[in-house]
């Protein structure tokens, strides 16, 4: 039951009957209501300001979390890109040098990506920079790793090729220490045996009973073996690729047959004394590029330092050859 509400009238001395009209009511109530409801309003957005509902809480947590992953994340970038220059620096100062490539430039190595915005995707958000700075740095990190991938395999590639050219160079004598009377006659002008006239000698001469193993010089094919060319007799051209042949004269006969393929140390054939030839020995010439050269220079395979002295002594001497 609502209260009823009096008014003293001093002048009658009396309480009279206080009547409240409708349309007061109804502001009255408007009023609260409003009031209410600025205050609830105002309630909601001070509460949403400092206090944080369980799905907020959650969301800054793993917020929180994924900074911090990114953090982690970009220190190991750190350390991938640290050990990343070591390899670099070592393709670049030994590696690319050793085999004679020119090395990568820095500029390359770190080239950025040009074109459309490759991380627009990212944009908008509360930790956007973060984000696409580490997106950025990852894929720089990326594209050096194919770079320098790609000069590793370039490195193995020409490692690979040098391999195979240090095999196929001559660098052994052709006959061992073991087996040889002397050193008869090196490269350069020496009297002709038969003519006895001064005229340039092509080869070296390593004297040798008949029937003493004659060995390649380095890994190739047989490009002929036979006695079809003048004053050669019974001979082997070994073909070892880069521009490089060798040339075995006056044998007594062969262990190797055209288009046989020959490592280097393989018996090839045995010293004899056929074509335009004295006495007993082996005639070895080497060609480069379809030119003589000097045989002295290819024995670092299996002479030692002063093995190596007595021979180039004993070549030098403008003596007599055998052939």
């Amino acid at each position: 039951m609502a209260k009823v509400k009096y008014h003293y009238d001093p002048e009658t001395l009396s309480y009279r009957k206080i009547e409240r009209k409708k349309g007061k009511t109804v502001t009255y109530g408007f009023i609260f209501l409003l009031a209410s409801s600025l205050f609830g309003f105002l309630f909601v957005f001070i509460a949403s300001q400092y206090i944080q509902s369980p799905r907020e809480r959650a969301l800054k947590r793993e917020l929180s979390n994924m900074e911090l992953q990114y953090q982690l994340l970009n220190k190991r970038v750190d350390n991938a890109f640290a050990a990343l220059e070591s390899v670099e620096e070592r393709d670049n100062s030994i590696y690319r040098l050793y085999f004679e490539a020119n090395p990568i430039p820095q500029e390359q190595r770190r080239a950025g990506f040009g074109g459309v915005n490759r991380y627009k995707k990212y944009e908008g958000y509360d930790n956007s920079e973060l984000i696409i700075e580490s997106n950025i740095r990852l894929d720089k990190l990326q594209k050096a790793v194919v770079v320098q991938s790609r000069s590793l395999d370039e490195i193995a590639v020409l490692a690979e090729d040098k391999e195979k050219f240090l095999s196929s160079i001559p660098a052994i004598q052709p006959v061992r220490n073991k087996d040889l009377k002397r050193m008869a006659s090196g490269y350069g002008y020496r009297t002709d045996p038969f003519t006895k006239v001064r005229k340039f000698h092509f080869g070296m001469d390593f004297t040798s009973p008949r029937g003493t193993p004659v060995y390649a010089t380095g890994d190739g094919v047989v490009i002929r073996a036979d006695n079809n060319a003048t004053g050669y007799g019974n001979h082997i051209r070994i073909d070892h690729g880069y521009g490089y042949m060798s040339l075995y004269a006056h044998l007594y006969k062969y262990e190797v047959r055209s288009n046989q393929k020959v490592k280097r140390g393989d018996l090839i054939g045995y010293v004899g004394s056929t074509g335009r030839s004295e006495a007993p020995h082996l005639h070895y010439e080497i060609f480069k590029d379809e030119e003589r050269i000097n045989p002295i220079n290819f024995y670092y395979g299996n002479l030692t330092a002063e093995e190596y002295a007595r021979l180039l002594q004993k070549a030098s001497l403008e003596n007599q050859s055998l052939d």
